[in-house]
């Protein structure tokens, strides 16, 4: 604990500030990631977003992470390049969620409009059941499904829809997973032979098989996200790839400069 590093504990320090005071000072959507098209969205976001933390768990799973592995990167590299690293992963990570969220959004809303042209008690209840994870009134979708032509049932369908479509929209990302993800990475990668005790396997395991188990289940939950899902997985892996690339980039341009 005491052999924390400089940049390490500036940024310990940063994200739990900022966690306070997104509660106390300032409204946290403000620089949370918004999607492009959404009227909330601005530029800064793509930084901003990695200093907020939806609550204590939130920030203490990324902190934790961050204090258990990111000293050796810092010491392996020195202080300039982790940070960079931290904010080109994090960046990364932003840019590779923005995309694939905008591909979902699009799905959404072609959904949406398909059904708000031609609304039906069944095409209702698959446009709630996959994407809204509040549940819904039931009692309203077993009427409508009894009154399928009732205009009052077909006027409410269709605003719950929409509600949901631009809640899904103006729905934000935040917090620093994206470049606590690359910091999995590099450790998988410049230490993978590294045994880790993890308090949930009774056996070490390598870093390098951590990180691509890690990994693998980050991707298998991307494409298989349920209703209710908030975990921002494809920033998750956009901070990973954005490692692989950084690290090899870097590891060709040193090579190059001996």
């Amino acid at each position: 604990m005491f052999n924390i590093t400089p940049m390490v504990r500036n940024l310990l320090i940063i994200n739990v500030v900022v966690f306070i005071l997104q509660g106390n000072v300032f409204n946290y959507r403000q620089f949370a990631l918004h999607h492009f098209g959404s009227d909330y969205f601005q530029p800064i976001q793509l930084f901003t977003h990695m200093f907020l933390h939806g609550g204590w768990a939130h920030l203490f799973s990324n902190m934790f992470s961050l204090f258990i592995f990111g000293p050796l990167l810092e010491r392996f590299w020195g202080s300039q390049r982790f940070l960079a690293f931290y904010l080109i992963t994090g960046l990364g990570a932003s840019m590779l969620y923005s995309g694939v969220r905008a591909y979902e959004l699009h799905g959404i809303e072609q959904e949406a409009v398909q059904y708000i042209e031609s609304p039906t008690p069944t095409g209702f209840y698959n446009f709630m059941e996959s994407h809204y994870a509040g549940g819904y009134e039931k009692r309203f979708a077993i009427e409508y499904q009894r009154n399928p032509d009732n205009e009052g049932y077909i006027t409410e369908s269709k605003k719950a829809v929409t509600a949901v479509f631009n809640q899904a929209f103006n729905m934000p990302m935040l917090g620093a997973s994206g470049a606590v993800f690359g910091i999995l990475m590099a450790f998988g990668m410049l230490f993978p032979n590294l045994e880790l005790f993890l308090l949930f396997l009774p056996v070490p395991i390598k870093a390098k098989y951590f990180v691509l188990l890690y990994g693998g289940y980050e991707l298998y939950a991307g494409f298989n996200r349920v209703p209710g899902d908030n975990v921002a997985h494809f920033a998750h892996l956009g901070g990973m790839l954005f490692a692989y690339i950084l690290i090899k980039m870097w590891q060709r341009n040193d090579y190059q400069d001996t």
